[in-house]
């Protein structure tokens, strides 16, 4: 498993939690695991949560039915990108 960064583990705690994922340690999620399917095994609608936490704490308007969200919600690492760009 990769490290995470601080960024990608703040983030990781704040899927779990949003999720309330009960058997998943937020320290745990590898940064480059896909977050769905056979990876950490979110759905589409674990996707319209996380983009309703995000922008809840980052401001950052996320519409998960754009054409490279797939690409930025596929790993915890392509996501904290996303999320860091925009802050920037």
């Amino acid at each position: 498993m990769q490290a995470q960064t601080d960024e990608e583990r703040e983030l990781a705690r704040l899927i779990v939690g949003s999720l309330d994922l009960e058997n998943v340690n937020a320290d745990d999620i590898d940064p480059e695991e896909s977050l769905f399917g056979d990876g950490l095994g979110l759905d589409s609608i674990d996707a319209l949560e996380i983009a309703l936490t995000i922008t809840q704490k980052y401001s950052i308007q996320m519409k998960v039915d754009d054409d490279d969200m797939q690409q930025v919600f596929n790993t915890l690492r392509s996501l904290n990108a996303y999320i860091q760009e925009k802050l920037t």
